[in-house]
């Protein structure tokens, strides 16, 4: 006897004008055609209702496209979505907004946090709350390509080929016990009056080996906006003299109302920070 297979998976696209589109009308369409009252517990609608408001939001106010497109998919083990904009891309709106030499800078100010182009409107926290929120979460632009994986426990950089625009993936397990308040809880807490203080870059993404002073301040460019950092520095190779010199003392002496933190260095690595002046960097969360 053949075993009952699982439902299939509910799904709804829209293509969506963006003149006077609002993310919150387009989630209550969403939530009332998918069910998610019954489909999603109570945590669960909560971190998708945040994520896809956000990634919606963040297409209407910085993709300059007139269009975009929304695919939703909720079965009984997985929700997830696609938020699709033909716009200026979400790299590139950093790296011209901001001024910077180019997209792989950008990259690097967006996986730090804080970082947005429109300060009288945004915060600069959705992309960096959304990714964490998620089981996997891929940001696609030009030929840019982030992921974050839970169940790897790790964040990938890849170049795949030229995208027009940003897409962006989202999905979180349907059983999942988190809670998005004690996400914000982590990086916004309440020692912090609950404002986001506190980030953690993990470093390998910038790159593998770091030598010089100008590589510690492109690292520690626009870092000073928070009060606790924390780099986590699993899986970079090496570490130069002039390059922890700045970050853990320099930097440091600049700012010492921020506390730094290095995390899963190597005793190599770990040893170099210490003669820097800085942690061990040996200890983990």
């Amino acid at each position: 006897m053949l075993r009952d297979r699982a439902p299939p998976a509910a799904v709804v696209s829209r293509a969506l004008l963006m003149r006077g589109l609002d993310e919150s009308r387009v989630w209550e369409d969403l939530k009332f055609m998918l069910g998610f009252n019954r489909a999603l517990r109570p945590n669960v609608e909560a971190i998708a209702h945040y994520a896809l408001t956000e990634m919606l939001n963040n297409a209407i106010d910085h993709s300059e496209a007139d269009r975009c497109s929304v695919r939703c998919s909720v079965d009984t083990s997985l929700f997830s979505f696609n938020v699709r904009d033909p716009g200026i891309g979400v790299f590139h709106s950093i790296a011209s907004k901001l001024r910077l030499e180019d997209e792989q800078r950008a990259l690097i100010e967006l996986l730090k946090g804080r970082t947005t182009t429109m300060r009288e409107a945004h915060t600069g926290e959705g992309i960096f709350f959304t990714s964490r929120a998620a089981d996997r979460f891929v940001l696609r632009s030009h030929r840019i390509q982030v992921e974050w994986n839970r169940a790897k426990d790790d964040v990938f950089v890849s170049h795949p080929r030229y995208l027009r625009g940003t897409d962006v993936f989202f999905a979180v397990q349907c059983g999942t016990r988190r809670q998005l308040e004690d996400l914000f809880g982590r990086f916004a807490p309440e020692e912090y009056d609950y404002r986001f203080e506190k980030t953690r870059i993990l470093v390998k993404l910038l790159r593998r080996d770091y030598v010089s002073r100008s590589e510690a301040k492109r690292l520690t460019a626009n870092l000073d906006k928070f009060r606790e950092i924390v780099l986590d520095f699993r899986g970079v190779k090496s570490l130069g003299q002039g390059f922890a010199d700045e970050v853990f003392r320099v930097f440091r002496n600049r700012h010492p109302g921020i506390s730094i933190k290095a995390e899963n260095a190597s005793p190599v690595i770990a040893a170099m920070i210490r003669h820097a002046g800085g942690p061990g960097g040996g200890e983990t969360d």
